[in-house]
């Protein structure tokens, strides 16, 4: 069985017992969350496909680790104008263990 769902304006596909890397969610490592945006889920019953959510649908997670990924160099210039800018930037993230997916 597996769940294609919405959060941080991103779609991913997940699976009972899988791990992914969301944008930072609110909560402390331990915390479980739920997630409601549920595009599709495909089980027993087939695939269902939400228009645009999937109704009474649920995804159940954990969360694992609060971070931030490695860093990048942001570089901007403008030619013959002497303008350089160099900025580094992290990116928060959250990272959740799926532990079940729910229907009506």
């Amino acid at each position: 069985m597996y769940a294609i769902i919405e959060t941080g304006g991103k779609q991913y596909r997940v699976e009972t017992g899988s791990t992914i890397q969301v944008e930072k969610l609110p909560g402390e490592v331990g915390v479980v969350v739920e997630l409601d945006h549920v595009r599709l889920v495909h089980g027993d019953a087939g695939l269902v496909v939400g228009r645009p959510l999937v109704q009474g649908a649920k995804v159940t997670a954990e969360i694992v680790r609060q971070g931030r990924t490695r860093s990048i160099t942001v570089f901007k210039k403008k030619r013959r104008k002497n303008y350089r800018r160099t900025r580094g930037h992290r990116q928060h993230f959250t990272k959740l263990l799926i532990k079940d997916i729910t229907t009506n």
